[in-house]
């Protein structure tokens, strides 16, 4: 086997460090300059009537503000959105 000298093992152990050190570098800079998360101010929706009703066992949670949008879990199955016409006292 052949054995390299101590005066080239030294830059190619420095030149390894420095390319593995920048690679690294670059990586986390770009995990910190993900853009932040836009925030949504909460926003009044019951006159809209828009519900959350489980397909499994047919419970409803009624909107009435929505911020961020997340759909909830019931029976371990997301929830589908619904939105019924209102009923207005005229039509009874």
């Amino acid at each position: 086997m052949l054995a390299l000298a101590w005066w080239i093992q030294w830059p190619v152990a420095i030149a390894i460090f420095l390319v593995v050190a920048g690679l690294g570098w670059s990586f986390i800079r770009g995990l910190g300059a993900a853009a932040p998360k836009e925030t949504i101010a909460p926003e009044d929706v019951q006159d809209l009537d828009v519900y959350f009703v489980c397909a499994e066992c047919g419970t409803e949670y009624q909107v009435t503000r929505l911020g961020e949008v997340q759909v909830p879990r019931h029976c371990g199955e997301p929830m589908t959105v619904v939105r019924r016409p209102r009923s207005s006292p005229l039509n009874n």
